[in-house]
């Protein structure tokens, strides 16, 4: 079986508030109905927390980090799911019944298996 990276894209919100609890809840069950074909999941803190990691020079060059994100967007990578599934047609299928895939975005990739 192939494995996809299903990319979730939605508001840039903390998933632990109060107020996002009946939707972090939805995102619980998704993962509860699809145990089977979710191999890891991940929900990531808001973009402020994120550190940008640039090397100048190329390779050895001087190590130059930024906080937050990267660029400002109406919304962001929140987090992700790892799926198994035979095909992309059936991994789509699988990343459709995500709640990110109604309120904002999912972005699914094969992986690479290291070998």
């Amino acid at each position: 079986m192939a494995q996809y990276l299903a990319l979730t894209y939605t508001a840039d919100v903390d998933w632990w508030a109060p107020e996002q609890a009946s939707e972090l809840a939805e995102y619980r069950q998704f993962a509860l109905d699809h145990a089977g074909s979710v191999k890891a999941s991940a929900v990531l803190h808001p973009t402020p927390t994120a550190t940008v990691v640039r090397v100048e020079g190329a390779r050895g060059g001087k190590v130059v980090t930024t906080d937050g994100p990267y660029a400002e967007t109406k919304e962001a990578l929140t987090g992700y799911y790892l799926i198994e599934a035979e095909d992309l047609e059936a991994a789509i299928a699988v990343a459709a019944q995500i709640p990110a895939a109604w309120n904002g975005a999912v972005e699914v990739r094969p992986v690479i298996l290291a070998r």
